[in-house]
């Protein structure tokens, strides 16, 4: 049982990573100016983006001190995320199985 609840999470952490991952491409494309806002698809993808992601991110913003436009937390959730499923997840795993 236990088992399944940890390949349960890591398949979570998975799409929570490749949730960051478009988010962080699709904010340099806005900068960039390849793709705008004006787009009502591209507007409803970021808004359901930005809403999944600010539970995550709003503790470690009010962590890390304010780097004005250079926005590190998700850096920050990636890393977190990679070390649970490395590290912390397998220690678990394996002491179960």
């Amino acid at each position: 049982m236990l088992v399944a609840i940890i390949q349960i999470i890591n398949i979570l952490l998975n799409v929570i990573w490749w949730i960051i991952i478009i988010q962080a491409i699709l904010s340099w494309l806005i900068a960039f100016n390849v793709i705008n806002t004006y787009n009502d698809f591209v507007r409803n993808v970021l808004y359901a983006l930005d809403k999944i992601t600010a539970p995550i991110y709003r503790p470690i913003r009010r962590i890390m001190p304010d780097l004005g436009a250079l926005d590190l937390s998700p850096l920050v959730v990636l890393l977190a995320i990679y070390i649970l499923q490395q590290v912390i997840l397998p220690q678990i795993y394996y002491s179960v199985a």
